[in-house]
């Protein structure tokens, strides 16, 4: 359904990128560009590296189409990433807890044989990591 998507963070970008790296990692995603300002600011690309395979941008600063009210990190979202495996949803949990992330739920089964894990990052956004048994 989505070709990319990314958020803005009101933290720090480096430290964010960094939180996300590790945690999919496990999952087959890794970085694939940096763009880091020296104020800061920037996008940070992460994928599978597969061509023309969906992407996510996790991104600092302030677009110029957002209204004067808007803010970085102020509208938490949910992210569900896909998993190979069931080892890979506890790995990304794991890894999530250890960087600091908060527990929204142990990995495990869910409706629909779904087998999934859930993590609040320094953002406040709900990430998740499953897959379909």
């Amino acid at each position: 359904m989505f070709d990319h998507l990314g958020f803005y963070t009101a933290g720090d970008l480096r430290a964010q990128g960094d939180f996300y790296k590790a945690i999919l990692k496990p999952l087959g995603y890794h970085l694939l560009q940096t763009h880091i300002e020296a104020d800061g600011g920037g996008r940070i690309v992460f994928g599978s590296g597969v061509e023309r395979s969906p992407f996510f941008v996790l991104a600092k600063g302030k677009p110029d189409h957002w209204r004067a009210e808007q803010k970085a990190g102020l509208s938490a979202m949910h992210l569900a990433f896909s998993a190979p495996s069931k080892a890979s949803v506890d790995q990304f949990h794991s890894i999530g807890l250890q960087r600091g992330a908060r527990n929204n739920g142990d990995p495990g089964p869910r409706q629909r044989g779904w087998y999934g894990a859930y993590l609040i990052d320094a953002d406040s956004n709900g990430i998740e990591a499953g897959l379909y048994l």
